[in-house]
């Protein structure tokens, strides 16, 4: 959900070498983004160890998505004021104190969602900050090639992020995945070696705001996990007061101008329940494969691989693609792919475990090109002075939208909301419970699909016009 229009482009004062500096990128970025993924296939063992029900195991990954979104953009206002390599330094030195506190108290459930809250925090700053060094300390020239980089890379760790939780979980504890942001701190010399010195810049974070949305997003995830009127009512008021708010300050933590926007707004509605409901898959799938197949933790990890991996190698190719034929073009085709393969899984649940995969590869191969285009779409309805906090915003509601999706889905599987016969190819309560789940994600996707279509057009095809 990164965008390079989200990093602040300035006014360069030197250039960074491409091949000295794009290999410590690649490395500070894989591990910045694997922990988004590499607790998921891990549920079902940390669930058994603090016997947890799914609303009650989901926190291990909503806590991260938050802190991880929120943080980001924290960070990226913070980069318009004071140095990046300061910053930098101070992200990976939090996320490894959250890696720490989570090893030496996973004992104690309390304390994992902590150490998971923390490291969010800290790791937050490594692609927000990243970008922004790209695109302030690299030639336009080079520009390009290390944005492609880094899509890359991001995709390819939160590709191979449940394989290698898998690994870990099942070869030695769950709670060993602490250990490996570890890795990070071989590149705070080189870090420090290389950017710049930078002087603080006028500007202050609105830190009141951040709070308060911060906040009210933690209640209302909180109301879908126990439902409580108190929680929904704080979520409310927390969230009203930060719209209040934001319309007095002079620097806001996000700019009302932009809600007035009505093609921006609706894509920021799309993205929230595109991005919902894919995060939702991704959390349901490691607990119906363990569920259903009773497939450890490593076998879960190699079922999701190839899907994580088609994303890596269609991700480009939607972009092009969306340049040649239009965003809308692809949009509709990712909508196409992630419904049969929706529709596949939720039909083929007493069969192979393999043939899960294969449809989780239309899956992610969909996703991958609405991501694309979607981002592509919105930032074209912001001015170019709006485009870094528009896409920005963007960016939040996706991490935001994760940790709904995860929540909803996760207090579906407790109430067993859904475990009643309705796909005739399906057997078993259990089954029925997750074929439900599937086929109302195809609803939501519908959904927004025609929320996008109402608001952008039909699809439109581009056309090369010839010389």
């Amino acid at each position: 959900m990164l965008d390079a229009s989200t990093a602040s482009t300035g006014t360069q004062g030197s250039s960074l070498d491409l091949r000295k500096t794009a290999p410590w990128i690649i490395f500070i970025i894989f591990f910045g983004v694997l922990n988004e993924t590499v607790f998921n296939v891990s549920t079902p063992n940390i669930a058994a160890q603090y016997q947890l029900t799914p609303s009650g195991v989901s926190w291990v990954l909503t806590t991260f998505i938050i802190f991880f979104g929120i943080g980001s953009v924290i960070y990226g206002k913070l980069s318009d004021i004071y140095s990046l390599k300061k910053l930098i330094v101070i992200g990976i030195i939090v996320y490894n104190v959250g890696s720490v506190v989570g090893i030496c108290f996973q004992a104690w459930y309390p304390m994992v969602i902590v150490a998971r809250a923390i490291q969010g925090a800290g790791a937050s700053a490594i692609p927000a900050l990243i970008m922004v060094v790209v695109a302030r300390y690299f030639s336009p020239d080079d520009r390009g090639k290390v944005f492609g980089i880094l899509n890359s890379t991001i995709a390819f760790a939160v590709g191979v992020g449940p394989v290698l939780g898998g690994f870990v979980s099942a070869a030695y504890h769950w709670s060993f995945l602490f250990l490996i942001p570890l890795f990070t701190l071989i590149s705070i010399p080189f870090f420090r070696k290389v950017l710049p010195d930078e002087e603080t810049r006028d500007g202050k974070l609105d830190v009141p705001g951040a709070s308060l949305i911060g906040f009210g997003l933690a209640a209302l995830i909180l109301f879908f996990t126990i439902p409580k009127w108190y929680y929904l009512a704080a979520s409310v008021v927390l969230l009203a007061w930060f719209i209040v708010h934001i319309r007095r300050v002079e620097q806001p933590f996000i700019e009302p101008e932009l809600l007035k926007n009505r093609l921006f707004r609706s894509g920021l509605i799309v993205g929230f329940i595109l991005f919902c409901t894919v995060m939702g898959i991704m959390f349901v799938m490691p607990l119906m494969l363990s569920g259903l197949k009773g497939l450890s933790t490593s076998a879960i990890g190699w079922i999701l691989f190839p899907g994580a991996i088609s994303a890596v190698v269609f991700g480009p190719i939607g972009g092009s693609l969306a340049d040649r034929r239009g965003n809308n073009y692809v949009v509709a085709i990712g909508i196409t792919l992630l419904t049969i393969s929706l529709l596949l899984i939720s039909s083929m649940l007493g069969l192979n475990a393999w043939l899960t995969s294969a449809a989780m590869v239309l899956l992610y191969i969909g996703f991958s090109f609405i991501q694309t285009a979607l981002a592509n779409s919105v930032s074209l309805t912001l001015d170019r002075n709006q485009t870094g906090v528009g896409m920005g915003l963007f960016n939040l509601v996706g991490f935001i939208s994760g940790a709904v999706g995860t929540a909803v889905v996760a207090r579906v599987l407790d109430e067993k909301l859904l475990s009643f016969p309705v796909n005739p190819l399906v057997r078993g309560t259990e089954a029925h419970l997750y074929s439900n789940l599937l086929l109302m994600f195809v609803a939501a996707i519908i959904l927004g699909a025609v929320i996008f279509y109402r608001s952008y057009g039909l699809i439109k095809f581009k056309v090369k016009s010839s010389a």
